[in-house]
């Protein structure tokens, strides 16, 4: 059993190693509860990493998806912060209005439409030097490790989460990135007796997690918040009739 001693210097040594690896863990007053629950165990300090997320899609209905849970996480990103955020694409599929499911105003996402993929990663560099900025989203298709590398020193120094939605990509190819997403959706629930389409659920994986621990979860989103599989709220729930991939495009 380490000692209350060991385990103090062994906590600081591991946070000083991440800080020469370019994470920061925030302080109280600057941590974001995402309401992510148990996936925060496997992010480093149990905090959501501000770096370059991936998200891979390998279908529509996956990009649909991973865009349905890429805006809950804007959601706590806009309210926490400034509220503006630069969605960056060459071919948008989203639809603004539904964002308000997520509890975003449309109004607040600055979105440009690009025509080559090249521009759209010139863009996102640029945006995420802007430190009034919440967030910057940019659907791109095909990165280089270098041009990933570019962006992630951005953020390191000007502290903007960066998410790369990567749709229809030749390959898997390895990133600079903190974290590498892929959420796929499930079948959502509806309450007893009630008909319709209930919440979006997905299944959320995370594939690589930079001085953290991978693994996959289910969740789902209700009322403003993610709802968890061992959520007691959840577990009263009935039926997997329908599915909500939380889409908008």
């Amino acid at each position: 059993m380490t000692a209350p001693g060991q385990k103090n210097i062994l906590e600081k040594l591991q946070s000083e190693i991440l800080s020469l690896q370019g994470f920061r863990l925030p302080t109280s007053r600057q941590r974001i509860d995402f309401g992510l629950g148990p996936i925060e165990a496997a992010f480093p300090g149990r905090s959501f990493p501000t770096g370059l997320h991936e998200f891979i899609s390998a279908s529509r209905q996956d990009a649909a998806a991973t865009a349905g849970f890429m805006a809950c996480l804007l959601s706590s990103l806009m309210q926490s912060g400034t509220g503006i955020c630069l969605w960056i694409s060459t071919k948008r599929t989203i639809f603004p209005p539904a964002l308000a499911i997520f509890d975003i105003s449309p109004d607040r996402i600055i979105f440009i439409d690009l025509t080559r993929q090249k521009d759209a990663l010139w863009a996102m560099e640029e945006a995420l030097k802007c430190e009034a900025l919440a967030c910057v989203v940019a659907e791109i298709n095909e990165i280089s490790f270098t041009a990933s590398r570019r962006l992630q020193l951005v953020v390191e120094k000007s502290r903007v989460p960066g998410f790369v939605h990567r749709h229809n990509l030749r390959s898997v190819n390895t990133l600079a990135c903190v974290c590498r997403w892929k959420i796929t959706p499930v079948s959502s629930e509806l309450e007893q007796g009630m008909p319709g389409v209930g919440h979006a659920r997905w299944q959320v994986a995370l594939q690589k997690v930079r001085n953290g621990e991978p693994g996959s979860w289910q969740v789902g989103w209700a009322a403003g918040r993610f709802e968890h599989a061992a959520d007691p709220a959840r577990q009263a729930r009935f039926g997997t009739d329908h599915i909500n991939t939380g889409t908008y495009g």
